[in-house]
């Protein structure tokens, strides 16, 4: 019996039923030379926080939510950068049961009216970047507790105030592993984004999954993932790792460069490492053997598939593996590559031990080894998501037993997961998922636009970046002004990171008979095109 076996047939679910990510802090805490944090951004600021401190003001955040009259339940959005108040407000959060709503930083006011109204959310902690989005829209929202973090402004309450004036001990509150915990919300594909729901056990699932398989997490390494709180990987390895094993982690609050991440390395003597492939391609062009990473451990990649080129220039430099890993917004970790198999390069790995994940047809049938199927999870999965805020229920989704995650694949005959594309037209590029509905509904508001489509287009570096192809009206023409002027343009409408960095303008776009945009048929025009 190799160790994978080994590990599936000891696997077993066991999930206390009052879990919390808060209460596993509570019990690291009582080790006070226990680090939590290791804290600094781009303008050399520094903090070191243990985890008695993250417990304090935790429950001091949790006490001035109480006096806020926010319960359990409620739903907070958060819209903040890699800062230590992220931990004291979503840990505060928790402890008192109230729902997490995180927002990346680049939100338009139409998408927090959107999230705000959807999921009636009364309460916003938010840093001045954003403030002014904020308050031109809220009075078209429900939040009536405004929380500014590293700042003042009208109509809102100082983050450090609320917390300084709370009492740092918290009465014990009545949560439990099956109370909701989180709403993220998708990249949309035919409409509006969908708030998928999670439950605290979440947490718990990547404590006994991701944390042992995955990254072989020990609570005394300093661990990294490059992650940002908006995004539902913040959830898998800054608080789903780390902190539910109790291990340090470096937090940087700056832009991605390749040199400075490198030297961070170097300087905190990071143990493993979790960041894109889209980062890791970046690197891949520095000078690797001129950092001393020797303290390095593990490097894990999530997001899309890394290609091999890239994780032969990390093996030459460091003597270490890459692991990618897989799974959703809806999920936790569904199949990775593991420190006990084999590595077959390009493959998916193998499924994670307890996920009971299969391939199967649209019916939810399991099809033969070597056929093309979708990914599916048995819907009594505890790492699955509970469903969508005011919309379907997991029992809703099932085919068969199974929840389909929309993503195709094929199994070999040693097991080993072939990722083979989207049942769907989700774009994923650096690491984002970006779904082409918003794209495309943005550029047909430009008076020069008729008709639109967005697909993936490869790219060596981010993985795969959004092009548009573009139907103009009869008055308009095609020039590299009017490119700019339509990414400018999208930019203005949705998240800017969204916006298509290539555009062609056509005659027509390719329709099914139905009139539906054949977007499968641009993909693999693009594919042929950057292949040649």
């Amino acid at each position: 019996m190799d160790k994978y076996e080994e590990w599936n047939s000891n696997f077993e679910w066991d999930i206390p039923e009052d879990y919390t990510i808060a209460k596993a802090v509570d019990v690291h805490a009582q080790d006070r030379g226990k680090i939590a944090l290791y804290w600094l951004n781009d303008q050399g600021d520094k903090s070191i926080i243990p985890y008695w401190l993250l417990r304090d003001n935790a429950n001091r955040f949790a006490n001035a939510l109480l006096d806020m009259g926010v319960t359990k339940g409620g739903r907070i959005m958060t819209v903040l950068p890699r800062l230590p108040e992220v931990f004291y407000t979503q840990i505060g959060a928790f402890k008192i049961g109230a729902i997490i709503v995180p927002c990346p930083e680049m939100l338009r006011e139409k998408d927090i009216i959107y999230r705000a109204n959807n999921c009636q959310a009364e309460t916003i902690v938010a840093t001045p970047d954003v403030v002014k989005q904020i308050d031109g829209v809220r009075d078209q929202t429900p939040l009536r507790n405004f929380i500014l973090v590293g700042g003042e402004g009208n109509g809102w309450q100082s983050f450090d105030d609320v917390v300084s004036g709370a009492s740092r001990n918290l009465e014990p509150q009545d949560v439990k592993a099956e109370d909701i915990m989180t709403i993220n919300y998708t990249s949309g594909t035919t409409g509006d984004p969908k708030g998928v729901l999670h439950d605290h056990k979440w947490m718990y699932c990547f404590r006994k999954t991701n944390a042992v398989y995955w990254w072989d997490a020990q609570p005394d390494e300093l661990l990294w993932a490059t992650t940002s709180p908006g995004w539902a990987k913040w959830f898998w390895s800054p608080l789903g790792v780390a902190v539910t094993v109790g291990a340090s982690q470096l937090i940087y609050q700056g832009r991605f460069d390749p040199p400075t991440f490198l030297s961070l390395m170097e300087e905190y003597r990071v143990n493993k490492l979790c960041a894109t492939p889209t980062e890791y391609r970046m690197w891949a062009q520095e000078d690797l053997e001129a950092y001393d990473l020797s303290d390095m451990r593990k490097f894990l990649s999530a997001g899309e598939a890394l290609n091999r080129e890239v994780i032969e220039r990390f093996k030459r430099a460091y003597h270490l593996q890459i692991y990618d890993g897989y799974g959703q917004t809806e999920t936790s970790g569904l199949v990775c590559n593991y420190h006990g198999i084999r590595i077959k390069y390009g493959s998916m790995g193998k499924p994670m031990p307890g996920s009971g994940v299969s391939i199967v047809d649209e019916d939810g049938r399991k099809v033969e080894t070597g056929t093309i199927g979708q990914i599916a999870v048995p819907i009594d999965h505890p790492g699955l998501m509970v469903g969508y805020w005011n919309g379907d229920q997991l029992a809703d989704l099932a085919a068969n037993g199974w929840y389909l995650t929309g993503d195709l694949a094929k199994m070999d005959e040693d097991g080993y997961f072939w990722f083979e594309g989207r049942a769907d037209d989700v774009i994923k590029a650096s690491g984002y998922r970006i779904g082409p509905f918003e794209v495309e509904d943005a550029l047909v508001k430009h008076p020069a636009v008729m008709e639109a489509a967005v697909v993936a287009s490869p790219h060596p570096v981010r993985g795969n970046i959004v092009k548009a192809f573009v139907v103009l009206t009869k008055k308009a023409r095609p020039s590299e002004e009017l490119v700019k002027e339509l990414q400018d343009f999208v930019k203005k409408e949705t998240a800017p990171y969204k916006y298509p960095r290539e555009i062609e303008f056509v005659e027509e776009l390719p329709k099914t008979i139905s009139g539906k945009i054949r977007r499968v048929e641009l993909r693999e025009r693009e594919r042929q095109r950057k292949d040649r």
